[in-house]
């Protein structure tokens, strides 16, 4: 009777059955004639429609993706040979395990989505191939209706028809979203992982291939994480079961660290290189040419950029507190090819409150002290040596005054000082430029003429220097207006034996066929010759020489290596640097304001030194080791003020000091003493100085004569033409 009485319900669900089958059958006939009379569509047109393509900004290594120009268009058609085997074998064991051996349709999954939609009430269930897919997302609309199902079926036959199955699946993979503005593999690829789809690891493959069912559900960024890696792990099972992959790969995979590049940064790496290049680009090319779908690859070290970067911002935001230096800026260069490394350009890009993106690395600012070396270099090419003796002490420089107005520096007089108050009597070159003393590097400017400085001084690119009108003698001390990085640059030419190459961003640029339009090639220029150059290195680098103002172990020194440096202070404290390089890396940075309002009175060597010292320390850890040539010896046959002797006696023995201008011709400073010395119109101002410093220091004449009374103080001005 049980039988019976459960009969009439058998016979409905039976009926049921074979009427969804009947139906089934019906479709599929349907389709068949269908086919026949539909036509063919293009494949080609998939890619037609994607009119505007992304120019990409690549690391040096080209692997690193540091920009997608065309943000609302994140995709890069690649060949299917420049996808990992491990991405497509992913793709296919998770998506459409069976791609290779249908006819772009399952009808086992046409049938099942008959059923379940039928029973369910709803077109839910679409089984949909590869395939179908490509039609469905490049042809069809989302609107889910039978009529447009069909449509799928049909045109994903005729698709099949027509073209290979590489050709299909190339197609799938350069238009899937994976997630946001992310469409295609290799978008994908270097936006999550920092490299293209034919390096993606196994487990990064099954992590991309995880995320095409539901890339916003599925994001790394998400709060379904564990989702997206049990699915991940579903995706190397499926792999594995198929025979894909062999059981180490598998078990490799499985316990592989996958890390996903961090929000915000799969965005722009480096921002203020990136729209540095992105100028020059424009201004090579035409702004048109961006949305063409060149390759760019840089000169950037993204691993020594990132590092600098939080370095920069470090180090700012402390200098915020203690020296009200909002900012801060970095630039690094390879000495022997003038490719930039690194180019920091704010402490955070996307701080409004700093006006962030505003690039100090290429922005006018006064440089300080850093301007020393190109001053002191042409004097050592003039004939002076790195032991020549200079005297800093209290001295006016302006022949619009007295000589005796030594401590008068109101206009038009000029007796500038130190940022300590303090004078240290006789210098050579060497311990000045290492201690970064000011009056005697003011006659040292002197000495070789404000015009001749500021030649070679743009010849070493620094360009945006004016006319010498503009400076005077303040030229010494950063009176002009220079960029970090053409600074960065000049002084890399002294540790690449005085050739400068010229800083460059870019080692590659090819269009979207890959043809090259652009390749590197160094612009090189001997700015100095090698022995002068090698002299330059040896005086920044002296230890030593920088006593008592920095100790030895101050953060301008590293044991063990040959780094020449230089600092930099404005006297409003406007503009802190420092700048240093080794053959290997030049590596430069600025502190300050961007509005240009004056930090907390201070040097260099506390506001900007010790952001640096980190700095170059962690380039030293990257690049080779590497050592300056040795200097020039100092012959015996120069005269005795450039051997370092400053203590030269009359034909009495009596010990009387005088100015350089008085023992040597400042254009031929190794030929013999001028006939008539005080025809120069220094003279009488250096030896008043002199003079006036030695009645105060008497126990330096080491038990000589006194000098004669040094030049009374209402001695009247002396005019020159």
């Amino acid at each position: 009777m049980t039988s019976r009485r459960h009969a009439p319900w058998r016979h409905t669900l039976l009926a049921a059955v074979l009427a969804l089958f009947g139906l089934g059958f019906f479709v599929l006939g349907g389709i068949l004639v269908a086919v026949a009379f539909t036509p063919v569509p293009d494949i080609g047109s998939f890619a037609a429609r994607q009119v505007d393509q992304s120019t990409k900004i690549y690391d040096r290594t080209g692997q690193v993706l540091l920009y997608d120009y065309n943000r609302d268009a994140k995709r890069n058609i690649v060949p299917l040979s420049a996808i990992s085997p491990n991405t497509v074998n992913a793709t296919i064991a998770i998506e459409d395990s069976s791609f290779y051996e249908h006819g772009g349709i399952r009808f086992t999954s046409i049938l099942r989505a008959i059923v379940v939609d039928a029973l369910g009430g709803a077109l839910s269930q679409g089984g949909s191939t590869i395939t179908q897919q490509v039609v469905k997302n490049e042809l069809l609309t989302s609107k889910k209706s039978i009529v447009r199902k069909i449509n799928e079926w049909v045109l994903a036959i005729k698709l099949e028809q027509v073209y290979s199955k590489d050709q299909i699946l190339e197609t799938y993979l350069n238009n899937i979203p994976y997630g946001g503005t992310l469409y295609g593999i290799e978008a994908a690829s270097e936006a999550y992982f920092g490299k293209p789809a034919k390096d993606l690891s196994l487990a990064q493959a099954a992590y991309l291939a995880a995320m095409i069912q539901a890339p916003s559900y599925y994001s790394p960024y998400g709060t379904h994480k564990a989702e997206l890696a049990a699915r991940k792990d579903l995706v190397l099972d499926r792999m594995h079961e198929l025979g894909f992959i062999n059981d180490a790969a598998y078990t490799s995979a499985k316990a592989e660290q996958v890390s996903f590049a961090p929000a915000g940064q799969n965005a722009i790496i480096a921002p203020h290189f990136v729209f540095y290049i992105l100028n020059q680009l424009e201004q090579a090319y035409g702004s048109q040419a961006l949305m063409s779908g060149l390759k760019v690859t840089t000169t950037l070290d993204a691993d020594l950029e990132v590092k600098a970067e939080s370095i920069v911002n470090k180090y700012a935001l402390q200098n915020e507190k203690d020296f009200r230096a909002s900012n801060a800026s970095l630039v690094a260069v390879d000495p022997a090819t003038g490719q930039i490394l690194a180019m920091v350009g704010s402490r955070n890009f996307f701080d409004t409150a700093i006006d962030g993106q505003y690039n100090a690395a290429l922005a006018d600012r006064q440089p300080g002290s850093t301007m020393k070396p190109f001053i002191y270099s042409l004097a050592l090419m003039r004939g002076y040596t790195r032991n020549t003796v200079v005297f800093d002490v209290p001295t006016q420089f302006s022949t619009s005054c007295r000589p005796s107005d030594t401590m008068n520096n109101k206009s038009p007089c000029y007796a500038p000082s130190d940022y300590d108050g303090k004078f240290r009597g006789p210098m050579t070159f060497e311990t000045a430029l290492a201690q970064s003393i000011n009056i005697p590097a003011i006659k040292t400017l002197y000495l070789v003429g404000i015009q001749n400085a500021i030649d070679l001084a743009k010849s070493f690119g620094l360009t945006t220097l004016g006319d010498p009108s503009q400076y005077g003698l303040t030229l010494v001390l950063g009176g002009g207006e220079v960029r970090l990085l053409d600074l960065t640059g000049a002084y890399a030419a002294f540790g690449n034996d005085g050739v400068l190459n010229t800083p460059t961003g870019i080692l590659e640029v090819d269009d979207a066929n890959g043809s090259v339009l652009q390749k590197f090639s160094p612009q090189s220029s001997v700015v100095l010759p090698a022995n002068i150059a090698r002299d330059m290195s040896a005086m920044l680098s002296d230890a030593p020489a920088r006593l008592p103002e920095y100790p030895l172990n101050s953060p301008l020194s590293f044991a063990g290596y040959d780094v020449a440096v230089k600092t930099g202070t404005t006297d409003d404290t406007r503009d802190a640097w420092v700048i240093g390089y080794t053959p290997s890396v030049a590596l430069g940075v600025w502190a300050g304001n961007n509005d240009n309002s004056p930090m907390v009175k201070s040097i260099a060597g506390f506001i900007a030194a010790p952001m640096w010292h980190e700095a170059m320390a962690y380039a030293l850890s990257k690049y080779p080791k590497a050592y300056f040539g040795e200097p020039n010896p100092i012959s015996a046959s120069v005269p005795p003020m450039l051997q370092g002797n400053w203590r030269i006696p009359d034909a009495q023995g009596n010990i009387i000091p005088h100015s350089l201008l008085y023992w040597t011709d400042k254009n031929n400073p190794r030929g013999p003493s001028p006939a008539n010395s005080s025809a120069d119109p220094q003279f009488a101002y250096w030896e008043y100085g002199i003079s006036a410093w030695y009645v105060a220091h008497p126990e330096l004449f080491m038990g000589g004569p006194m000098l004669p009374v040094p030049l009374s103080a209402d001695e009247p001005v002396i005019q020159t033409q």
